[in-house]
Parts: structure tokens; C-alpha cells; sequence
């Protein structure tokens, strides 16, 4: 269960408008809302004992659901704020601790976390609709102050994305953006038969530790170059270098920058800096998936006849031939390499964004 956003449920021809929910207590759960209840206790408490929760620990729950987890973590830490988009659920929760020891270290917020102003809070726990995985992840790591650490259920594949390495298959724009801004790693494998209803696929647990201070990174020019870098992750970065849409759009920015510093209303480089780090999670998809137009690289380069293009695919190309990455692939880079290079075209007077 998770506080994302909810979608109204179509009625199905020849079913009933309650026919494909299920039940726990009285209260349906929709699948279309991303709504699966964690039914183990033993995965539980499996979940609250790798999160390493202190006595003194304010925990952040998203999408608390019928408060499963949510009793749980009330009894490891010092308070619970928890998250939930769906009214039924606020009262269920509501109604659950009423009454308890437990009820005054509870606050309940209703409304849809990506929307929400969040708390301050030292570590998260949460079983998340699926949908919002890559834009919370990348709220929450733009959160400030820093928490200690976030443990979060995500899908299985999108969870693996997280955690893969250079060389790995599912290493991709998404890994280096997430691994850019904190450690993460793998806790444990969790089979769709331990939630109410199951999903269809499986799911992994996750603990993401944010990093300190990066100094100055300007993240709008970092997913600029990451994102190209993966758009053909397994070709040379100097093949994906010499396409044609590729070219066309750094020269773009390459003449407009130019246009505005000859103008003296060039950006100051402490505008630019902008630490919007939750911007690099707004265009994933469910899984990140890297694209590839399935063109030759032939077909996409550019008429070296047009003397100003050919003399910028130069320029491109003698950045890649100095930093020795034209024969490289992004799916061997880490994020030292991205970082590097992106500085080696900046210097050349080349941006991406």
C-alpha cells in the first residue's frame, strides 16, 4: 500500500463493481491503485529488522494501508508519520490505534506523496504503489535535511535497476543517476504471495543511504549527458556522439550559449546549480527502460558538406578523442566517468541543457 496517486476504477462488462477487489477487514483493495497489502508477518518484521531502526528514530511510512507495517515500526521507533492517499485507509488506521499506547506516536497526513510537503524524518520504510517508484525515489533524495536511510519495496526489476553495476545487463541511466546521489543496495527477494491481493510480478526491499554534500553538480547537465550516453547504452560513446540528433542539439545549445554571453546575459554558473536532484526522476518510466531507435549509426551522421556542423562534430569528437571515452561504452561507465567527461565538454564550451 502506498500514498501515490489514485486512479477511479473502470467497471468491467458482465462483473460486479466489486469483483476483481479484495478484502481484509471489511475494506477492498484495488490493484489499479497499486494497493497490496503485506500479509507475512514474518516479512514484516523480516523488513522492520534490516531497516536498523533506533528508539530515537522518526520513521517515515508511505502508504501505510491497514497499519501491518505500520504497528510494527510504532514499536521499534520513537514515531510514526505516516502517508496515505486513500480515505478509507486514513480511517482504518485511524480507528486501528485509537485508543492504544500507541495512538499519540502516530500522525496519519492524507493526500499523495509526490505532492506533499514531506516532514523531517530519519529513515523511511515503505511499501510503495509501483507506478511512483522512480519519482519518489528521487523526492525523497532531494529531501532536506538528509535522512539516514530509506528501505522501500519496490517491484523486482526496477529494484535490480537500482542496485546494478558497470557491465551489468540492467545497468542503465537510471542506476547512475540514483547511485550519483546515494549508496544502495539489495536486502531481500519478496514473492508476490505474501500480499493481499498479489501482484503480478515480484519484489525486492531496497535500503538507499543518501550521500554527502556532491560540491557543485548542475543535475540538468548531468541527466543531459547520461541520458544520451543510455539512449544506445551498448554502442561506443563515439558512434552515439556522431548522431545527427545527437550533434543537432548540443549545437543548439552551443549557439545559443554563445549568443548570450556575446549578449553579457549569460546565466551565472550559481543559477545553474540549481540542486533540483528530484527532476532526474520525472522522465523514467515504470522501469527505465534504455531506448534504441534500431537506425545505424551511418544513417544519423551529419553532411560534413555544411562546413559549421562538420567543425562542431570536430570539436565533439576531439573532447571524446582526449578523454579516451570514443571507444567506450556507457554501460561500462560509472558515475567518475560520467562526471569527467561531462566536465571535459563543458570545458570545451559544450552543454547539455
Amino acid at each position: 500500500m502506498a500514498g501515490g496517486k489514485m486512479k477511479k476504477d473502470k467497471p468491467q462488462r458482465g462483473s460486479s463493481a466489486t469483483g476483481s477487489n479484495h478484502f481484509q477487514g471489511g475494506i477492498s483493495f484495488h490493484k489499479s491503485k497499486g494497493q497490496h497489502i503485506l500479509k507475512n508477518p514474518l516479512l514484516v518484521d523480516s523488513i522492520v529488522q534490516k531497516a536498523g531502526i533506533k528508539s530515537t528514530d522518526v520513521i517515515l511510512e508511505i502508504g501505510p494501508g491497514t497499519g501491518n507495517l505500520t504497528k510494527k515500526l510504532l514499536e521499534a521507533g520513537k514515531s510514526v508519520i505516516a502517508v496515505e492517499v486513500d480515505p478509507r485507509m486514513v480511517l482504518e488506521l485511524q480507528r486501528r490505534f485509537q485508543g492504544t499506547p500507541l495512538s499519540n506516536r502516530l500522525k496519519v497526513i492524507e493526500g499523495d506523496v509526490l505532492k506533499c510537503g514531506l516532514p523531517y524524518f530519519d529513515i523511511c520504510v515503505a511499501n510503495i504503489p509501483y507506478q511512483i517508484s522512480s519519482p519518489l525515489t528521487f523526492k525523497l533524495l532531494a529531501h532536506r535535511p538528509l535522512f539516514r536511510a530509506a528501505v522501500i519495496m519496490f517491484q523486482r526489476e526496477f529494484a535490480m535497476r537500482l542496485v546494478a553495476q558497470p557491465g551489468d545487463s540492467l545497468y542503465c541511466r537510471l542506476s547512475v543517476n540514483t547511485q550519483l546521489l546515494a549508496r544502495v543496495s539489495h536486502l531481500l527477494k519478496v514473492g508476490k504471495n505474501n500480499f493481499r491481493p498479489p501482484p503480478k510480478v515480484d519484489s525486492s526491499v531496497v535500503r538507499i543511504e543518501p550521500r554527502g554534500p556532491l560540491g557543485p553538480v548542475n543535475f540538468k547537465e548531468w541527466d543531459g549527458l547520461v541520458r544520451i550516453c543510455f539512449n544506445r547504452k551498448n554502442k561506443t560513446i563515439g558512434s552515439i556522439f556522431r548522431q545527427k540528433s545527437v550533434l543537432s542539439l548540443l549545437e543548439k545549445n552551443y549557439r545559443t550559449l554563445q549568443a548570450l554571453q556575446n549578449s553579457e546575459k549569460a546565466p551565472s554558473d550559481d543559477m545553474e546549480m540549481v540542486l533540483d536532484v528530484s527532476a532526474l526522476g520525472e522522465t523514467f518510466g515504470d522501469l527505465s527502460m534504455d531506448a534504441d531507435d534500431g537506425k545505424d549509426d551511418d544513417e544519423m551522421e551529419v553532411d560534413d558538406g555544411d562546413a559549421k556542423r562538420a567543425d562542431f562534430k570536430e570539436k565533439v569528437l576531439k573532447v571524446l578523442k582526449e578523454g579516451k571515452y570514443e571507444d567506450k561504452r556507457s554501460i561500462k561507465l560509472a558515475q567518475a566517468d560520467f562526471m569527467h567527461l561531462l566536465s571535459l565538454f563543458n570545458k570545451a564550451g559544450i552543454h547539455f541543457s
